[in-house]
């Protein structure tokens, strides 16, 4: 019981680094370079492939997809973007915070201690305001993967139980509850790059049997409960906003919901493809990229789809917020 215990309190420990990372590395990459992006995002008014280039811009940068879309919603509020140059840049979104699972499948956590000293030493030896917030964003991303590490150990020893085992196979044979488990844990935490951390460390972990616990096909319907559960932050963000706020909002849970479905329903398919794109090799040293190469590769996909229909969106999420309410 007592070493139960332990494990629990390691997992949201490390749970807990890993968030407090994720938002100190955003809010310091915020204060290094957050004028000139805000400033990027607000001048968005040619394209909407530049609105995309910009939206995943901004948010590979600030490494929050939620806070670039929080800004966006902002934005909107206040009259510098309009619903159709805003829907764009959603989309981007939605691109940029792909690039956080793909630094994660690196695997740093063995030079975890490295990063988090390179950081403070920044700290330490700069004394304007940007090259301190560079070294605090170094450390938080050193906090990353000493988040990630001490997940894995606490759920290492799941790997070995029965009981566990057995579970998993059932959400290899029945996708939708991998699905439903992904949007559960991203509804929870609220932060789809912590719930992708999780399952790329946890896919990584062998069974019994040796192989990954849960294998390309068992975490790709996870992967896609992420991707849904991460709109939920827009949606309660737009509660007190404008109508175009919350039209805003509307579009991105749309693109996540139409995407998720389609894949999963081409489930075989978008195993196959995105193991196709992967590096070769035994599946447990490969399974993190393949998780991320799948996360990149559904909101590409997505954004390639909606883009030229961005004027259909923005028709739909209209008539989905009316102007006014139907009696």
């Amino acid at each position: 019981m007592e070493q139960n215990l332990t494990r629990i309190f390691t997992l949201f420990g490390g749970l807990a680094l890993f968030l407090y990372g994720m938002d100190a590395l955003s809010h310091s990459l915020e204060t290094a370079a957050g004028s000139r992006l805000k400033s990027l995002l607000a001048a968005v008014t040619g394209s909407p492939v530049r609105g995309v280039l910009a939206g995943a811009a901004v948010t590979a940068v600030l490494q929050s997809s939620s806070a670039v879309t929080v800004m966006v919603l902002g934005f909107v509020s206040a009259g510098l973007l309009t619903l159709r140059q805003a829907v764009p840049v959603i989309f981007g979104c939605n691109i940029g915070t792909t690039v956080t699972a793909q630094l994660l499948a690196f695997r740093l956590e063995d030079v975890r201690g490295l990063v988090l000293l390179a950081g403070l030493l920044l700290c330490f030896a700069c004394a304007g305001r940007k090259g301190r917030a560079i070294g605090r964003a170094v450390f938080a991303f050193g906090l990353l993967f000493e988040g990630i590490a001490d997940m894995g150990t606490a759920m290492e020893p799941l790997a070995q139980s029965p009981v566990f085992v057995h579970w998993l196979g059932r959400v290899r044979q029945h996708p939708w509850l991998g699905l439903l488990a992904g949007l559960g844990m991203t509804l929870t935490v609220q932060s789809s790059s912590a719930t992708i951390a999780l399952l790329q460390n946890f896919a990584a972990r062998p069974g019994l049997d040796g192989s990954s616990l849960l294998g390309l096909a068992g975490a790709l319907p996870v992967l896609l409960g992420d991707n849904i559960g991460t709109t939920i932050t827009a949606v309660l963000a737009s509660l007190s906003a404008n109508r175009d706020a919350k039209r805003v909002a509307a579009a991105h849970a749309v693109f996540n919901l139409t995407g998720a479905a389609v894949f999963c329903a081409g489930l075989p398919l978008y195993v196959r493809l995105t193991a196709a794109l992967s590096p070769k090799g035994p599946e447990l040293a490969v399974i993190a990229r393949q998780i991320a190469n799948a996360h990149t590769l559904f909101n590409v996909m997505c954004t390639l789809v909606w883009l030229p229909l961005t004027p259909l969106m923005v028709r739909f999420v209209c008539r989905l917020v009316p102007d006014r309410a139907v009696r």
